[in-house]
């Protein structure tokens, strides 16, 4: 199943390469868990990439994927002593939105499934709406909540990091 959703990516970023002229971004991002993450993991990397295309003026539309590493913390448990908590790792596959809201200011989306990289981690539906600020014309300030659905629960993180247009 992992194998067919990797091969859908690389064909959608292959036909979208050659059909359309798209624009084509990477970010990098530093988060904090929250929620029920914010219970056993201390901090987030993430990194972004996304393709998109012009389907309006102001609002384009694409494919977004990346890599997302949260750090699993010690708790200590009374009577049974200190718990590591492994790393959870997710690689997000999703359909991606973006909306101008003017000429410096976006808000967008990325909506999917998080594929669980790490022991233990199924994955589940990924949420994760996004404003951006345009610092300038290949550079962008993103904010995002990140949201992965789990059995009995979710994984959320608040990131803050920049987007490069390549």
């Amino acid at each position: 199943m992992k194998k067919l959703l990797l091969m859908s990516i690389f064909a959608v970023f292959a036909i979208g390469s050659v059909n359309a002229q798209g624009d084509l971004n990477a970010g990098v991002n530093l988060g904090l868990p929250i929620g029920d993450a914010g219970d056993g993991w201390t901090f987030n990397v993430a990194l972004d990439l996304n393709y998109l295309w012009e389907v309006s003026d102001g609002f384009d539309a694409g494919v977004a994927t990346g890599y997302s590493h949260s750090f699993g913390d010690s708790m200590d448990i009374p009577g049974f002593g200190t718990v590591d908590i492994d790393d959870a790792q997710f690689l997000p596959v999703a359909a991606a939105g973006r909306f101008a809201v003017s000429d410096s200011f976006t808000l967008g989306a990325d909506l999917g499934y998080a594929i669980g990289i790490s022991d233990g981690n199924d994955g589940g539906f990924y949420y994760a709406p996004r404003a951006q600020y345009a610092v300038s014309e290949a550079l962008d300030i993103v904010l995002a909540y990140r949201g992965v659905s789990l059995d009995g629960g979710s994984f959320d993180v608040l990131s803050l990091g920049v987007e490069f247009g390549l």
